[in-house]
């Protein structure tokens, strides 16, 4: 009968179990170490510790699998050493009008002539201020809309010197503590809306298919606010001059308005974009200079586009006396536009009265065969019509784009308003805007109908119809924010930076909608406290390493009202960075996460503006708070 022994058994018996003892008390030692160092965290966070005493391993190896997003929002209280600024000062109150690229000062330097001083001449880098430009004493957020379009605060615009200067004409009354607009103007005494129905029965106004104007030499905008009315979206511009802050109380009034003056570069605006423009005694040499700036007129306006002219030379037959001029020297003028006009291809359609209208042909097809007549102005060869940044003004026609028959709109027909503003675009729909398709432009409509509507649960201002009514978006791609507010009682400036990768503002205009361009380094063209609200799409990541992130707040902070908001979406390094900067500068600014979840690294930044003013004129001492 055969032996077995029991003693190998045994043996491995107790190396098993020896070996069992061992990684059990490194494994406890491995879980005791990690959990003596680790904060309380919902985050979950496994830890796998494997201790192997062999001799090829002569260490624990520690594995950490996180499933938690690195960036939460309520994390994000703690801004970076680098970016921490105590405080912002306020500027003097001398400064509370201040508007840094049309500074009267600084444009004495420059040419008066063809009012070359009155263009944008921006401050030098080491020039920037580097304080909060403060609202005037007694500041009051103004009327909501319709209201608005009648009557601003006083205080807000403390200037009579219209009421005095265009009494007769019916521009502005001073009564109490508030200016009331009565809706006149030099040429339309009677007020807007009865002149607007006379340029009713001339062209119609009602059908949809005018739906973008621009106002040149506007006044207090009058026509641009009752043009309104008719869904009829109005940019007006006028210098900053004698008529002192006669753009500011059109946006006081909530009428979209900026600073301009037609000198020697190109207006903001891309080629085709008016469906109208107006002129109504606004001082333009528009026969002079070889018709330059009917030229300029010519480039943004849309094929079969019209042109209103009225004041001098207008009906002189009628006016020359009280216009102190003589017959000869107004029929020369009226004779010197109609000519210009000729050699643009317009057509007069009718003068009535005080009134004059002409219309751009709808394509070239006649203008480039009558170029054997009309030796000026040749057709332009170089630049790109949609340039506008600091562009001299040219002696040459913008050509349209090419048809195959008489018949065709050049560049596309544009549907009428309001299904305009969700058809895609003909620049897009050409093919003319690279890399944007028709799939794009509709993907983009729905996504910002979404993050708008997600907007307005973030802020209830922003849902409350009227409480916004001059909105800016500084970053607008294809105008989808804006498209989203459409039947709010708002209206939104649209930017599309010089720096953009591709030049959207025309499909934007083809869309129904107004904007301009601008560079975020610079100041706008435009009055402090201009918006109620600013939207900032990846504004900081567009400009970083090209200026300031700090210039860029205190720009924004100085075109935004008082008790306004601003809402930022960028990368979650960037929003930390602003929020610093905003706290720097006494806002109200919480960091949200993305509408999607927080696994997303770009952000959304809500940022309120505190009230404050500057002190009352007999006091010393720091701004005026109201909670």
């Amino acid at each position: 009968m055969a032996k077995f022994s029991l003693k190998p058994k045994r043996t491995n018996l107790y190396f098993l179990t020896l070996a069992t003892v061992l990684c059990t008390l490194c494994y406890l030692i491995g879980v005791w170490q990690h959990s003596a160092g680790t904060p309380s965290s919902t985050a979950a966070t496994t830890s796998i510790t494997s201790a192997v005493s062999c001799p090829q391993f002569s260490k624990n190896i520690t594995t950490h699998l996180d499933f938690e997003p690195h960036h939460r929002a309520e994390d994000l209280h703690v801004p970076p050493a680098t970016a921490r600024v105590t405080h912002v000062p306020p500027c003097d109150a001398s400064l509370s009008e201040y508007t840094p690229c049309e500074d009267a000062t600084r444009s004495l330097k420059f040419d008066r002539d063809r009012l070359i001083y009155r263009e944008r001449h921006c401050p030098e880098k080491q020039e920037l201020l580097k304080c909060r430009i403060p609202a005037p004493h007694g500041y009051t957020v103004p009327f909501r809309w319709p209201e608005s379009r009648g009557a601003v605060w006083y205080a807000n615009v403390p200037h009579k010197e219209l009421t005095v200067e265009k009494k007769k004409q019916n521009w502005v009354h001073y009564e109490g503590d508030r200016f009331q607009f009565p809706g006149g103007g030099t040429m339309f005494p009677n007020g807007a809306d009865a002149y607007i129905d006379d340029i009713g029965k001339l062209i119609n106004l009602r059908d949809g298919s005018i739906r973008t104007a621009i106002d040149t030499g506007c006044g207090v905008a009058s026509w641009g606010a009752y043009l309104l009315s008719r869904d009829i979206l109005t940019v007006s511009f006028a210098p900053r001059d004698t008529h002192e802050a006669q753009v500011q109380f059109a946006l006081e009034r909530g009428v979209p308005a900026v600073i301009g003056v037609m000198a020697s570069i190109r207006l903001p605006y891309p080629s085709r974009a008016f469906d109208m423009a107006h002129c109504s005694r606004c001082l333009i040499p528009w026969g002079q200079y070889d018709g330059l700036y009917l030229i300029e007129v010519d480039r943004v306006l849309r094929p079969g586009g019209y042109w209103i002219l009225s004041g001098p030379p207008i009906n002189w037959q009628n006016h020359w006396k009280g216009w102190q001029r003589t017959e000869a020297d107004l029929k020369a003028e009226q004779d010197m536009i109609e000519r210009v006009a000729k050699s643009l291809c317009w057509k007069k359609l009718k003068q009535k009265g005080d009134l004059a209208i002409w219309k751009k042909p709808t394509n070239h097809i006649h203008c480039q065969s009558n170029r054997k007549v009309f030796k000026k102005p040749s057709f332009c060869q170089a630049q790109n019509p949609d340039t506008a940044w600091y562009t001299k003004l040219e002696e040459c026609l913008t050509p349209l784009p090419g048809v195959n028959n008489i018949k065709e709109v050049a560049g596309g027909e544009l549907a009428k308003w309001p299904a305009r503003l969700t058809t895609v675009p003909p620049r897009i729909s050409s093919g003319s805007l690279k890399g944007i398709t028709a799939e794009m432009f509709r993907e983009d409509t729905a996504l910002w109908k979404q993050r708008v509507a997600h907007y307005k649960t973030l802020d209830y201002q922003l849902a409350d119809p009227g409480r916004y009514r001059n909105l800016l978006d500084m970053n607008s791609y294809l105008g989808s924010f804006a498209a989203a507010l459409a039947d709010d009682p708002a209206w939104v400036m649209n930017i599309v930076p010089v720096e953009a990768e591709v030049n959207t503002l025309g499909a934007i205009y083809e869309r129904g909608l107004i904007g301009t361009y601008q560079n975020w380094c610079e100041a706008m063209s435009t009055y402090p406290r201009t918006y109620d609200f600013i939207h900032s799409d990846s504004v900081f990541t567009l400009y970083k390493d090209r200026c300031e992130m700090e210039d860029i707040l205190l720009e924004m902070d100085r075109i935004l009202r008082p008790q306004g908001s601003i809402i930022f979406r960028d990368d979650v390094d960037i929003v930390l960075k602003a929020k610093a900067l905003l706290d720097a500068m006494q806002y109200d600014a919480r960091i949200v996460d993305h509408e999607e979840g927080p696994h997303h690294r770009e952000k959304i930044l809500l940022a309120a503006k505190q009230y404050w003013t500057a002190p009352a004129p007999n006091q010393k001492g720091e701004s005026s708070k109201e909670s």
